[in-house]
């Protein structure tokens, strides 16, 4: 009998979560071509096909949607042995800094498991936007940093790719308006650039309908229907859902965010940076 290999399930279930082979591309750091070899060869293990065209893209067999549970309770216990071992004897404390769609979408689990098996080391965690969080990793007031990337950087212990999205209200804008109204947050901001760019490109009007200078405030200007805002797919609930193809909106490039180490980062903030690499991944 042949073993079910991690790596093939977390791209098994990058794709489950991400809904497309191109987006799990992303997720694992692969090519499409590549996560389509890793696709295969699952199916070669199990014996069953796994996806089937599904419109324009695939979705899961029924063999596919009964190997999802279990998949991710093979990496539970996979990551649960891993942090057992790292953790027994450690101690401490870890500074955390990260953005605010990780600290809501993600990283609690995480952190969580890392508390479990690391019970004396003391975790302190911090939320801002990336540049405040850059410069204090930087000046040692965090171990560990996890920031939008926009160069690579010495200090990276791994690198998440996921793809951006324009979010809306689920109850759609509350007014229909010829520009495209946007939700963003203060300069400097990747996701500004990139939105305002892409617009430009595709000749789009748009015009700026809230600012913010947080995720909070620019969460409730979105959910009241003002705006769109583009962010990944981790900003997308509790009433935040992604725009449909009726906005006719322009393509948007891949975020890239960084799990950073200060200088004097200590063992366990290392192990956590490990962690935190692949699980967030699939989170």
């Amino acid at each position: 009998m042949e073993t079910l290999d991690p790596d093939l399930l977390k791209t098994f279930l990058a794709f489950v979560d991400g809904g497309s082979l191109a987006r799990a591309a992303s997720t694992v750091g692969r090519t499409p071509s590549a996560v389509t070899a890793q696709m295969q060869r699952l199916e070669d293990i199990v014996g069953e096909p796994l996806l089937t065209p599904q419109g324009r893209g695939r979705g899961l067999t029924p063999a596919g949607e009964d190997l999802v549970g279990h998949a991710r309770r093979i990496l539970a216990v996979h990551t649960e042995a891993w942090l057992a071992l790292k953790g027994a004897r450690a101690g401490g404390r870890i500074a955390i800094g990260t953005t605010q769609d990780f600290a809501d979408h993600g990283l609690p689990g995480l952190l969580r498991a890392f508390a479990a098996s690391h019970p004396r080391v003391r975790i302190e965690l911090r939320v801002g936007r990336s540049l405040e969080l850059g410069s204090a990793l930087q000046a040692g007031q965090l171990d560990l940093a996890i920031t939008m990337r926009h160069t690579p950087s010495p200090d990276e212990a791994a690198v998440i790719s996921e793809p951006m999205l324009w979010l809306c209200s689920e109850k759609g804008p509350a007014a229909r308006q010829e520009s495209v109204p946007l939700a963003l947050l203060d300069p400097y901001c990747g996701f500004r650039e990139a939105a305002l760019n892409a617009l430009d490109a595709a000749g789009r009007r748009y015009r700026i309908a809230a600012g913010s200078a947080s995720l909070a405030g620019l969460r409730s200007a979105v959910n009241a229907g003002l705006a769109l805002t583009p962010r990944t797919r981790r900003f997308a609930h509790s009433g935040i859902v992604e725009a449909s193809a009726d906005f006719d909106l322009p393509p948007l490039p891949v975020a890239d965010f960084a799990i950073r180490l200060g200088r004097e980062a200590p063992r366990p903030a290392r192990d956590l940076a490990e962690l935190l690499g692949g699980g967030l991944a699939l989170s």
